[in-house]
């Protein structure tokens, strides 16, 4: 009986550390916020290594690369991937072991000649942090047709940076058209970033599907003045508003109870000084819930604290949508097939929602999709103390080498 195919353990892990080393921050995380000059030089690393593969490097207009083989292959391939930019305290395995374990699970195939009846291929997709430019999952969404690409192009970032005028000083503007084709079926690997797994001794996450996202920025006018001469009573105090809608969407999620989460995540105070009431606070507001009933009351609530503070304290309110993603329930019949190959592998697993959202969210508006989780220790993500055992990375990248296989080799998919 022949041997199951397995990852190259040590190939994997030196090239996680090897991306991990491009805008290293020298506590052992990485900076590589989208279409800086880190991330190109992180893309071109990962090119490189498509390349030496053999596979066919195609990038999108939006700057999405994806590695396939066949390099001559026409058909729609299976998919597997994620992304590679990171957020400015990021750790090295937060989108990149879903990069690196696809591309080690091609290159695992290509070597093993087995007989493919579809293409298998290997992408990362734009800014999908959303750090530096919102939204996340920015560059699948485009991908997929939810976002036109024209106003993805014209997409300003917090740095004041326009993300066409970025991908072209890069040099990664591509020629392929967007909404691009729909994969085959879809399969990302990804950390979990969260607690889950470890707290209950779990090896493997087969995620169910992803939380719907609110993010909300929130722009509050009242009048600045003398820290010490105005009395409380006739204050029109921006950073109170900020402060209080902090605590009441803590209480809201609270209320709500689980899996409804809310963030306070940015707050930004004119002139922001010591000695004088704020004119001005920008702040942004992250609701998730896997209900969207449940999202939908939790935004309402919010709306109506919002216009109930307003008129207390005197102030104007004004609100933006930076993204808005309902919940996504991925193929069952893909759900499955993780949880199988995984408990077939002697793995013990869980069928969990993702917290996160992720680009997996957006290719499953397109094609069959599934994705595999590994566990967090302590479920540290967004962090330079980021970290997964190595053999639970082994561990989840051999469940999904092993999908990947049964996914190019069946007769039909999923």
């Amino acid at each position: 009986m022949a041997e199951p195919l397995r990852i190259s353990w040590p190939r994997l892990r030196d090239r996680l550390d090897t991306l991990g080393a491009v805008g290293a921050t020298g506590d052992g995380g990485c900076a590589r916020l989208a279409l800086t000059d880190a991330d190109r030089e992180g893309r071109d690393l990962v090119v490189s290594w498509m390349r030496d593969l053999g596979l066919r490097v195609d990038v999108d207009r939006i700057g999405n690369v994806t590695g396939t083989w066949p390099a001559d292959s026409t058909e729609p391939p299976v998919l597997t991937g994620s992304h590679i930019d990171t957020v400015r305290t990021g750790g090295i395995y937060d989108g990149n072991l879903g990069v690196l374990a696809g591309l080690e699970a091609v290159e695992t195939i290509i070597a093993s000649g087995v007989p493919l009846r579809r293409p298998v291929a290997v992408a990362f997709f734009t800014n999908e942090e959303g750090s530096r430019f919102a939204p996340d999952m920015f560059g699948s969404l485009v991908f997929v047709g939810g976002l036109a690409l024209e106003e993805a192009l014209d997409t300003v970032g917090v740095d004041g940076a326009v993300v066409g005028d970025e991908l072209e000083r890069i040099g990664y503007v591509g020629s392929l058209p967007v909404p691009g084709r729909p994969p085959a079926a879809f399969v990302e690997l990804h950390i979990e970033q969260g607690p889950v797994l470890e707290a209950e001794g779990v090896d493997i996450g087969a995620v169910t599907g992803v939380q719907g996202i609110s993010w909300q920025e929130v722009t509050v006018t009242g009048q600045s003045n003398h820290a010490g001469t105005t009395p409380m009573a006739h204050r029109h105090d921006p950073a109170f508003v900020a402060g209080s809608v902090a605590v009441f969407v803590r209480d809201l999620a609270g209320r709500m109870g689980p899996p409804q989460v809310a963030t306070v995540g940015r707050i930004e105070l004119h002139p922001n000084l010591v000695n004088v009431v704020p004119a001005r606070a920008t702040f942004t507001v992250d609701l998730r819930n896997t209900s969207e009933a449940a999202l939908q009351e939790a935004e309402a609530e919010l709306a109506a604290h919002l216009d109930a503070l307003a008129e207390a304290e005197g102030v104007t309110v004004e609100r933006r949508s930076l993204a808005r993603f309902a919940p996504v329930a991925f193929d069952p019949a893909m759900v499955d097939r993780v949880e199988r190959v995984a408990t077939g592998h002697g793995r013990s697993v869980r069928r969990m929602p993702s917290g996160a959202g992720h680009d997996a969210q957006m290719l499953a508006r397109v094609c069959p999709t599934a994705m595999v989780f590994t566990p967090s220790v302590d479920g540290i993500s967004h962090n330079p103390a980021e970290l997964t055992h190595d053999r639970d990375l082994e561990a989840g990248a051999n469940v999904l080498l092993d999908v990947l296989l049964e996914l190019v080799t069946a007769d039909s998919v999923p």
